[in-house]
């Protein structure tokens, strides 16, 4: 794997000047060697709370995070501290003030003619190299936020843990792993599947106060823990976030699918989105990274750094 920007002192340069990659202590080029998870958790760290563009954040009614109604009731003290039906806290001072906010980075796979999957999954256009991005972006993440489709299609399971994050995640107070969190409006979801069953931090569903109530007690009987994020059926894509950072999940990680993304994207509260580019064709008319209605002003995004990979280019982008 090799750095192409930003380019810096450490940068190797060809003959005609260009960038070829960055070096390590020894002088060694990047390109010649595998870099390492340390390395690239250093490369994808989320940024310090207070280079959020708190500013640009779009406004969201201060309230709590609610639960369902049906986890109003008093919560059994023999339960695991993170399954007990009782409302959220109201946020903190410090987060009313302009204190630590949810960061939304979205990480996505894309062909050179658009395409986010083939034949229905991402995986067949993804590559070794993406899915060590992958593994290292799911490490540094509170929460893996995903849409109730691409829990179907892909076959998600829990977050694992991983030794290799282990020390990362005890020095900034995380999880073992990253939660999963669902968003669905009629939680037409299997219940029994180890996603909800067995998760080593309890899986989160976020969905809409209108969510049908015997599905809610289902999620419930599992163990999953439900978070209102709008008002009707629905999910709101800054309730949800707000929602999020109310429960402490400050570093938040969308996986999409299309739908979800395009919703995040479309309430201007995606911060960052981190894109691989392979380089194939595919045609056909799989989605791209992000569906649903355009925005009436294409949104700006600025580079802030470039991987490149056996032919495969690894973006983030940032809103300025």
């Amino acid at each position: 794997m090799r750095r192409l920007f930003p380019v810096t002192d450490q940068t190797a340069t060809s003959g005609s000047g260009g960038p070829l990659g960055a070096r390590g202590e020894g002088g060694e080029a990047a390109e010649d060697r595998e870099w390492s998870l340390d390395e690239l958790a250093e490369a994808y760290a989320y940024p310090q709370p207070d280079l959020q563009p708190h500013s640009q954040r779009q406004a969201v009614p201060q309230r709590q995070a609610d639960l369902h109604p049906q986890q109003q009731r008093q919560a059994d003290p023999q339960q695991h501290p993170d399954r007990q039906r009782q409302p959220h806290p109201q946020p903190d001072s410090q987060a009313r003030t302009g204190g630590p906010r949810p960061w939304l980075r979205a990480n996505m796979v894309s062909t050179l003619d658009g395409a986010a999957q083939h034949d229905g999954r991402s995986q067949p256009i993804s590559t070794a190299a993406d899915m060590r991005i992958f593994g290292t972006l799911r490490g540094l993440a509170d929460v893996v936020v995903v849409g109730a489709e691409t829990v179907r299609l892909e076959g998600y399971r829990p977050a694992r843990a991983r030794a290799e994050f282990a020390a990362r995640r005890a020095a900034a107070g995380q999880a073992p792993a990253p939660a999963v969190a669902v968003v669905t409006a009629g939680l037409d979801l299997d219940f029994s599947l180890p996603l909800f069953t067995s998760p080593l931090v309890p899986t989160l569903i976020l969905t809409g106060a209108a969510a049908p109530p015997d599905r809610v007690a289902a999620a419930e009987k599992a163990g999953v823990r439900v978070v209102i994020a709008g008002d009707g059926m629905g999910v709101e894509p800054a309730r949800a976030v707000q929602a999020l950072g109310e429960l402490g999940h400050t570093r938040l990680l969308t996986e999409g699918g299309p739908r979800l993304l395009g919703q995040f994207v479309a309430a201007e509260v995606l911060d960052e989105l981190c894109l691989t580019i392979a380089p194939m064709l595919t045609v056909g008319d799989a989605q791209r990274i992000a569906g649903g209605p355009s925005v009436a002003v294409p949104q700006r995004f600025a580079l802030a750094s470039l991987l490149e990979e056996e032919g495969f280019l690894f973006g983030r982008y940032r809103r300025p």
